[in-house]
């Protein structure tokens, strides 16, 4: 266009018709559901490979599968071996978290990852159970139905959250609705992983000394109190070694009074065989997390630890008859594979509420850290995951997994690092370890009765230890405070709380962020960069060039009804900062630029904000002006009638152009006022 009363030509802004709601409404919803759009590739090809594509892109096996060969299948064949060993402890670890028979942690390493090695997009994720989800969804259920008064109906109901929390899992697939899990930032699955560790290993000292009546609490009191205040259960036992080894380490800081109370209460509360015997497994599974860091080659000790543990558990249990000796074990596992339990899914209004917030929350829980952990490994070899193939794989493996009594299963970081380190190279790990918990279903499960539960304590333990990243929550600290503070209100609030409260904590102060950023968007003011056409922030480049009667601000956001009072009240006061170092001279800001192009959208009230404004500068005989709009900007504020009132000459493409336009109309302006003054 040209500029006003200007011969000089600058860039035209293309005020193009409106396009129709159809097109509108189409466009918004394929940025909101299909954001990498998935389609792409079935354009210009012939029915046959569309159909093809089309299958390869919904069931991810018969992409790779066609291609695999021998040589892949060595790898594999290591990792899902390696996996396995891992997942025996783990998952009879796991299902003692959640209150449910062992057998049953076995039996969710058998049919998911068959599933997800079908559905799955990650070629690294190692399918399992996990501590988080296992003691939530137990603690939610646990506060309708007690597992040791009627477990047959609490196992029913965690089979039932399983089913919701698969349904929901997949229907986020489906629909394409990832952004809901988005809202779990990672300051907040930090603080949450973090606060969840805290109490779980706490609640492993009832395994580690030996107590037999605990708390059904989680929060860090209850479970301490649980720890000290059942100490009339066991009798006291007397060893003047570590009686005097106590005493001396507790009264150089408690006084020797205070040390004799707490060593009288230690001795008295817990079983001295199971707490030497936790100490002894936690110090190697610790000692070999040591060798893995220190030299990763090795991270097949770190991986073969926790099924060392259990069979050198279950032997010593086995010749020792540890039961005799206060040492409690799993009991009998029942071999065979899998019972269906379809059947026994419970949908009966009186346990509605608690099945389904405990499936909800697990599957938000789960889906995020398995998403999250796929995405991780994809970078690190160069590839891609997909979130919503991820969560519709998530979702079917757990709902055929509650028909056939598995529990919530995912994708866990040890298990999944484990497979990455082993080398595996598509998802046919997961079958490998899949055939492996088989083989142990159908051979080997009865030998696993004489695990020892405080091997299992330590197992749970050592785990916990790796997911209190401190060393993250420090770097949250110095990069960015509230995100630090959300991440301390999500552990804390687990740890002391509950841990859906302490999850709503952090979720909410991360919503109140965004709002915040929402309501007050960034407004800031421009200056010209010498010897270029560039304009920044004169905060940031503070003392480059002004142009003299012009005043340019860009606008960071969307303007919406939320932000747009504070937009107006920014505008204005940068108006009267401006006049205030005018040091009494005449108004020195005759024109307003409005840099449009961050604003993605704009809703009526805006357009009703901006022609406020523009009525509000026009009284203080400011013209206003808009650089760049965006097309949906562009078309509401001329459907708004917005571009008629404030004129099409002022609706540039740039700021040099809108500039130099000024510059002329300044010019002229001078020009009239000298020549009026001339003929006075």
């Amino acid at each position: 266009m040209t500029g006003v009363g200007s011969s000089q030509t600058v860039h035209k802004v293309n005020f193009s018709p409106p396009r129709s709601f159809s097109t509108v409404l189409k466009s918004a919803l394929k940025e909101t559901f299909f954001p990498d759009d998935p389609f792409k590739q079935f354009e210009n090809e012939s029915r046959k490979k569309r159909a093809k594509k089309a299958i390869q892109y919904f069931i991810p096996i018969f992409e790779w599968l066609p291609k695999y060969n021998f040589q892949l299948f060595k790898f594999d064949l290591l990792a899902g071996i390696t996996i396995a060993s891992l997942a025996i402890p783990q998952g009879i670890s796991y299902a003692k978290l959640a209150n449910i028979p062992a057998i049953v942690g076995l039996y969710s390493s058998f049919v998911p990852p068959l599933i997800y090695a079908v559905f799955g997009s990650s070629k690294h994720l190692a399918v399992g159970t996990v501590a988080a989800s296992s003691l939530l969804m137990g603690s939610t259920i646990e506060e309708k139905v007690s597992p040791t008064t009627d477990p047959t109906l609490y196992l029913n109901l965690v089979f039932t959250a399983t089913f919701f929390a698969g349904i929901f899992e997949t229907a986020l697939g489906v629909l394409r609705l990832g952004i809901v899990v988005d809202f779990l930032s990672h300051s907040t699955i930090t603080g949450f992983m973090g606060g969840t560790a805290i109490i779980i290993i706490l609640q492993q000292l009832k395994g580690i000394f030996g107590l037999t009546h605990f708390t059904t609490k989680t929060d860090v009191v209850s479970v301490l109190h649980a720890v000290f205040a059942n100490r009339s259960e066991v009798r006291i036992h007397n060893f003047p070694i570590l009686s005097y080894i106590l005493a001396l380490k507790t009264s150089k800081f408690f006084g020797t009074h205070m040390a004799r109370h707490l060593l009288s209460l230690t001795l008295a509360t817990w079983r001295w065989e199971s707490a030497v015997l936790g100490i002894i497994y936690l110090a190697f599974l610790m000692f070999c997390r040591y060798l893995k860091k220190k030299n990763p080659r090795l991270f097949w000790v770190s991986a073969m630890a926790p099924l060392v543990t259990v069979v050198t558990g279950c032997l010593f249990a086995y010749f020792t008859h540890a039961e005799k000796h206060g040492i409690q074990i799993v009991g009998d596992l029942k071999k065979g594979l899998n019972p269906i339990s379809i059947k026994d899914l419970n949908f009966s209004s009186e346990y509605l509420g608690a099945t389904l917030k405990a499936g909800i929350i697990t599957a938000i829980l789960s889906m995020s850290e398995g998403i999250a952990i796929g995405r991780s490994f994809a970078i690190m070899t160069n590839q891609q995951t997909d979130g919503n193939k991820e969560m519709l794989a998530f979702g079917l493996m757990n709902i055929v997994g509650s028909f056939t009594s598995c529990y919530l299963t995912t994708g866990p970081f040890s298990k999944s690092a484990v497979n990455f380190s082993a080398g595996c190279k598509t998802a046919m790990s997961n079958v490998v370890m899949s055939l492996c918990m088989m083989l142990t279903l159908l051979v080997l499960a009865p030998l696993f009765k004489y695990t020892p539960l405080v091997a299992l304590s330590a197992i749970i333990i050592s785990a916990m230890l790796g997911l209190i990243d401190y060393e993250e929550a420090y770097r949250l600290f110095k990069v960015d405070k509230f995100d630090f503070v959300i991440c301390m209100s999500g552990m804390i609030g687990v740890a002391f709380i509950s841990m859906d409260i302490g999850l709503l904590i952090s979720v909410g102060l991360a919503i109140v962020r965004a709002l915040l950023y929402i309501s007050r968007p960034a407004t800031t003011k421009l200056v010209k960069i010498p010897n270029s056409s560039l304009y920044r922030d004169v905060e940031q480049y503070p003392g480059e060039n002004e142009v003299p009667g012009v005043l340019v601000l860009q606008m960071g956001s969307p303007i919406y009804f939320a932000n747009c009072s504070y937009i107006k009240e920014r505008i204005l006061r940068y108006i009267r900062d401006e006049q205030s170092v005018a040091d009494g001279k005449a108004n020195i800001i005759e024109h307003l630029l409005l840099d449009l192009g961050g604003v993605t959208s704009i809703d009526m009230t805006g357009v009703e904000t901006l022609s406020e404004i523009r009525r509000n500068l026009e009284l203080k005989g400011i013209k206003m002006a808009i650089i760049d709009p965006r097309i949906n900007v562009l078309e509401k504020l001329t459907i708004a009638k917005f571009i008629d009132v404030l004129g099409k000459e002022f609706v540039f493409l740039s700021i040099e152009d809108a500039i130099e336009s000024c510059r002329f109309m300044l010019n002229e302006s001078k020009e009239k006022i000298n020549g009026d003054s001339n003929l006075a």
